[in-house]
């Protein structure tokens, strides 16, 4: 660039994101100004021009939010299901077929758990190709996929992926059930799910609520820092628990503090929780004790309600009341019916 000339290139970027079921959509404009400055003569030419793009495809794919971990569970299931010998595998041969991924619920269902799914036959050397976008609810019957390769590999990787899919799927449909009755009484808070998770499957469990549009909660122990009934009684205290966990745990973790009743919230919330679990408060409990202590506190300490404790589908409505900030259930991942799914291999 000659002496004396110095070109400026400004984009201003602004993005709006719209949360529509766990998609996001991106009105982006781009304004871009050329600018060209004469030393000696200290004169500007510029020029700007604008870009308006609107797009209704997610942000990004589900699948980047997995760790790089994630393909090693993917061996381990496949090596669970075939320690040793497949008798049945020696019978079908390895001519190659296609087979046919279909949802065959009697509800509508939402389809997560697709790059699971595509890994366990991608480690089996065959190929998925998928007829709709994970997140996309879709009606029975549904030819959800098509998959093709050995028969005999097919058989090896169909159990595994069927149990995976069908699972996950179950979860996203449920969250996404909820999400929406919350939605529809009136409640603009999170909904989210909890640690209950069954053991070796959360990253399965915790991606299906991701995909049905709601909060995961925390992944695990290290990811924030929540204080229940045991930790406090073997503390001492509330206020001793939730000190000695900032102590060690830093400014970057939030913490959560299980209590029982007004009195401990009043605690909890004067000793620097960040977010206050009402446990298996609800009803006028509930109401008057959220509302009470909001008009205490909110001046003077920063902090989220939670309510928790035996929230389901059918009772959402009595605890999405005003002053609740979060809703965290296990009834979008424990004992959730699972959508069906068969995979039929074509002659």
């Amino acid at each position: 660039m000659p002496r004396g000339v110095r070109k400026l290139i400004l984009s201003i970027i602004l993005t709006k994101t719209i949360d529509d079921h766990g998609c996001h959509l991106h009105r982006t404009t781009t304004t871009t100004l050329n600018c060209t400055h004469a030393a000696e003569e200290e004169k500007h030419e510029c020029a700007s021009s604008d870009d308006d793009a609107f797009t209704t495809t997610p942000s990004g794919s589900f699948e980047h939010l997995l760790p790089p971990s994630w393909k090693t569970k993917v061996a381990e299931w496949l090596a669970e299901d075939t320690p040793s010998f497949d008798y049945a595998g020696y019978v079908v041969g390895e001519a190659q077929r296609t087979a046919f991924l279909l949802g065959k619920g009697k509800q509508t269902a939402v389809l997560a758990g697709a790059p699971f799914f595509t890994e366990i036959f991608a480690q089996l050397e065959c190929e998925v190709k998928w007829h709709i976008q994970e997140g996309e609810t879709f009606e029975p019957v549904k030819h959800v996929a098509t998959v093709t390769g050995k028969a005999r590999h097919l058989l090896l990787g169909e159990r595994v992926a069927l149990n995976l899919i069908a699972r996950c799927s179950g979860i996203a449909t449920k969250s996404r059930r909820i999400k929406d009755k919350a939605t529809a009484v009136g409640f603009n808070g999170i909904i989210a799910g909890t640690r209950k998770t069954t053991p070796g499957f959360r990253l399965v469990e915790k991606y299906g609520m991701i995909v049905g549009g709601i909060d995961p909660h925390r992944h695990d122990l290290s990811s924030m820092i929540m204080l229940k009934d045991n930790h406090v009684w073997s503390s001492g205290s509330i206020t001793s628990a939730i000190q000695q966990a900032r102590l060690v745990g830093g400014f970057s973790l939030l913490l959560d503090v299980e209590v029982r009743s007004e009195s401990e919230a009043d605690e909890a919330i004067d000793a620097g929780a960040d977010i206050v679990m009402l446990d298996n408060m609800e009803g006028e409990e509930l109401v008057s004790a959220a509302r009470r202590l909001k008009e205490k506190w909110t001046e003077s300490r920063k902090f989220k309600f939670e309510s928790s404790g035996n929230i389901t589908e059918d009772n959402l409505e009595e605890r999405a009341v005003e002053g609740i900030d979060i809703l965290s259930t296990s009834a979008v991942h424990q004992s959730v019916q699972h959508i069906d799914f068969s995979l039929k291999i074509q002659m």
